[in-house]
């Protein structure tokens, strides 16, 4: 995993700079609370942690150690 720290206002590229796949953006940090812009094609689905594991619970392909993974990295499709 990559940490990287980042101020308001700040970005993340994802992927080729010349043509990412998405850019993450600090929009605000107020007290304990970082609001955090994506993005992505629409075509990339971005989802927040609980969010995803109802999505596994409900498509039946969740289990015990799914929440022991932080995240499952695929590799981005040629032009996509």
């Amino acid at each position: 995993m990559l940490v990287i720290t980042r101020r308001e206002g700040e970005e993340v590229v994802i992927g080729d700079p010349s043509s990412p796949i998405g850019v993450v953006r600090i929009v605000a940090i107020k007290g304990d609370r970082v609001r955090v812009a994506f993005d992505f094609p629409r075509t990339v689905e971005v989802h927040r942690r609980e969010v995803a594991d109802q999505i596994l619970l409900s498509n039946g392909t969740a289990n015990e150690t799914t929440r022991d993974v932080i995240g499952s990295i695929r590799p981005a499709t040629e032009g996509g």
